[in-house]
């Protein structure tokens, strides 16, 4: 990690890991990220193309074929897991602060995720070693049938910005604790604090070229990840226009694909319902998390036998709720910049654009009704 100026501004500049080796692209390219709260860049960011994608992935291939992690025994690889676990719970406040800069989320949600987040690789650190198969009965006395689980190869990950950390850990704890290895591609709204958290890979004690990052922009680094012939397994979390490229590009290959895309979660409310809980739920839904959800309750409805004043009087307490929302701005020091625990995206669901859009709905639903 160095750093640059743009005018008065230092920028930091972080580096990608391809091979156990801190890199920056092969084009010489750099992208920044910005900050969401202030809007001003803050960091670098290697602007990964093609060539990049095929250093990482091979690296992997290489790690997995070769190399100590290629004979390492399961038990330890659960030792590496568990002691990644423990560097995380020591580093989880840098790397929440990292994240809540990068993509403009709540500090007490970030700070939540990165202390869960040990957990995942304590889970399967533990699970390691109890991968098993089984001995299966055959019509065929002088033979001997058994199945076994082997690691598939080199998975890819394909990670969104608006829980970078958590959303990949959810691929890479179960991947690594099968043996394989991996290459990432965070999204380029926030990758920030993926850089930093492969800093942990490191000091944990894992082979060079286990794990890897490439950063850069998706129809470039995403979809060569995709492509690529040395790639067994590709895991996408993202939307479904995302999703569809992703499928396409790994069936030219028969890639193994897993996918996690965006949802929308509408809310149904029935006439006998508590209508001052299902105000709570339903604002909670759309407006938790500043709105960055991807399974936020972007619908709201109303399903009863007959429309009756209570389900008018869910819409009408809807809106005032919404109404009322504002986005707080705190307290500006000479000496200090913004506090983490307040900044948003710009494009958060409670600028007032959106809250105004949700009490436009809420009316119109209450005029809809008999």
């Amino acid at each position: 990690m160095g750093s640059t100026s743009v005018g008065a501004a230092p920028l930091q500049d972080f580096r990608m890991l391809i091979g156990g080796e801190r890199c920056g692209s092969s084009s010489g390219d750099w992208f920044e990220t910005k900050d969401p709260y202030s809007g001003k860049p803050w960091a670098r960011l290697p602007r990964g193309n093609t060539h990049d994608v095929d250093r990482a992935v091979r690296a992997a291939h290489a790690a997995f074929t070769a190399g100590p992690w290629s004979t390492m025994i399961a038990s330890d690889r659960g030792r590496l897991l568990y002691r990644l676990a423990d560097l995380i719970e020591r580093n989880a406040e840098r790397l929440a602060d990292l994240e809540v800069r990068d993509n403009g989320k709540l500090k007490v949600e970030m700070l939540g995720q990165m202390r869960y987040i040990p957990r995942w690789f304590q889970y399967y650190g533990g699970l390691a070693d109890k991968i098993e198969g089984a001995v299966t009965p055959i019509d065929k006395g002088d033979m001997l049938h058994y199945i076994r689980y082997e690691p598939v190869g080199v998975v890819g990950a394909i990670t969104p910005w608006n829980s970078p950390l958590l959303l990949t850990v959810w691929k890479l704890a179960p991947a690594l604790a099968a043996g394989n290895t991996v290459v990432i591609k965070p999204s380029e709204h926030a990758s920030v604090s993926m850089l930093a958290f492969l800093e942990l890979f490191e000091e944990a004690g894992f082979p060079p070229g286990v794990v890897n990052v490439v950063t850069g922009f998706g129809h470039e680094a995403g979809a060569a990840l995709a492509e690529h012939p040395l790639v067994d397994r590709i895991a996408f979390t993202g939307s479904d226009a995302g999703g569809r490229m992703v499928s396409r590009a790994a069936a030219e290959s028969f890639k193994r694909v897993s996918l996690e895309l965006g949802g929308k979660s509408p809310h149904i409310i029935f006439d006998d319902a508590d209508i001052d809980a299902a105000v709570k739920g339903v604002i909670s839904g759309i407006f938790a998390a500043a709105g960055q959800t991807c399974m936020a309750a972007h619908a709201s409805s109303s399903k009863t036998a007959s429309m009756t004043a209570s389900s008018r009087s869910w819409s009408s307490a809807c809106g005032r709720r919404a109404s009322a929302i504002r986005a707080a701005r705190p307290p500006m020091s000479a000496r200090s910049p913004p506090s983490p625990s307040w900044r948003r995206r710009s494009s958060s669901s409670t600028s007032p654009g959106r809250r105004e859009r949700f009490a436009r709905w809420a009316a119109g639903a209450r005029m809809r009704r008999p």
